[in-house]
């Protein structure tokens, strides 16, 4: 993997890049589709492509370990073949699933014993295996195993928690280092950045990543109940840190408004299940602002979805009829939704792109905020 940085920006740390990978280029700012079970949930890989036009994709270890199963997915040729995405995907390491756990979970030095939520049998995940069944889904980018530390945790906790996660990055790189990718072309390992909410943790997870030069860096651990000025702090502290020349990863983050000012603060990449699960339940971002499709004030309102929208959906269904389907319970509204959604993302970060490379990304991100905060 290569990342080429292509332009700063004069008055803030907003950056513009691309990504090489075996299966693709990716330009960022980006914003990668939740597809935790190996599909984005309701939308079809040409929808991925055409209309919502993305260039990288998400997939959960744990779920796929847990069903298909990893052996299907090594008989299938790998997660690319088996969904039918020629471009490229990124694994989450399962570390955040199985700690959601709770009570059906423990864990140790070794790693983590834990339940299937699906049928109760008992798995044990490690650094080697975390990263042994990463190889065999074959995403492009795979991420270290870690403990993600709650945004409420007191300081002993996340220092004692910070410790685990870099004694376990220890062994993801080894094992790493130790393997070979499966199906013929080369996987990028990714470090997660922990340390809860104190800054002196965060610049000892930063610095302690860095000594292994990956191909990037995640950040781990925030919007997990922290308050956003809390959140956006320690994106500061931690990107001082990070080397310029290597992509960062925001983890699980967020509103729209939370792409922006991440990407002002310096980060590149960007996955979360908000724009497809809220678009099932009706809520719609737009780029005049916020609209609950459920309320009665769409029920007569037979115009586009978004009128200056960034995909077909937009134009082709009105407001009235999105609003039916979805008071109806119809699968189609939450499919439309949801495609709605993404392309606005998808717009969104490389919106910001074009203006970081025109140098006019803070005036507009103010702008776009400003809209943002608009409930329709």
């Amino acid at each position: 993997m290569e990342f080429t940085l292509q332009h700063q920006s004069n008055d803030s740390n907003a950056r513009a890049g691309m990504i090489t990978t075996a299966h693709g280029q990716i330009f960022t700012p980006i914003f990668m589709p939740v597809g935790t079970a190996g599909s984005v949930k309701g939308v079809h890989v040409k929808e991925l492509d055409e209309d919502i036009r993305t260039q990288i994709i998400l997939g959960n270890t744990y779920h796929l370990y847990l069903r298909p199963g990893i052996s299907i997915i090594e008989q299938a040729g790998g997660l690319h073949k088996f969904n039918g995405w020629s471009k490229p995907i990124l694994t989450d390491s399962g570390g955040f699933q199985v700690f959601s756990l709770g009570d059906i979970r423990k864990l140790s030095e070794e790693g983590v014993k834990f339940q299937s939520h699906i049928d109760g049998s008992y798995h044990v995940f490690t650094p080697e295996n975390a990263i042994d069944i990463q190889r065999s889904i074959g995403a492009d980018i795979i991420m270290a195993f870690d403990e993600c530390t709650p945004g409420d945790s007191n300081y002993d906790y996340a220092k004692k928690s910070l410790g685990l996660t870099q004694r376990w990055l220890e062994r993801c790189v080894k094992q790493f280092n130790s393997t070979q990718p499966l199906y013929g072309y080369s996987q990028s390992l990714f470090p997660i950045v922990q340390g809860c909410v104190y800054p002196d943790l965060r610049q000892n997870a930063a610095h302690h990543v860095t000594q292994f030069d990956c191909d990037g860096y995640a950040i781990g651990g925030l919007a997990v109940g922290e308050k956003e000025e809390v959140m956006y702090s320690m994106i500061e502290v931690v990107n001082e840190i990070l080397p310029q020349n290597k992509p960062r990863y925001l983890m699980g983050v967020g509103t729209p408004i939370n792409l922006l000012e991440a990407i002002d603060r310096g980060v590149d990449m960007f996955d979360c299940v908000m724009p497809t699960r809220n678009g099932r339940n009706g809520m719609l971002f737009t780029r005049k602002g916020v609209i609950n499709i459920r309320n009665k004030k769409w029920e007569a309102d037979f115009t586009p979805v978004d009128p200056d929208g960034t995909s077909y959906v937009d134009l082709a269904y009105s407001r009235a009829y999105l609003r039916h389907l979805i008071i109806s319970k119809e699968m189609l509204g939450a499919q439309i939704a949801s495609i709605h959604n993404l392309a606005f993302y998808l717009w969104l970060v490389n919106e910001a792109r074009e203006q970081i490379l025109k140098g006019n990304f803070k005036a507009w991100k103010n702008e776009m905020i400003h809209q943002l905060k608009v409930r329709l």
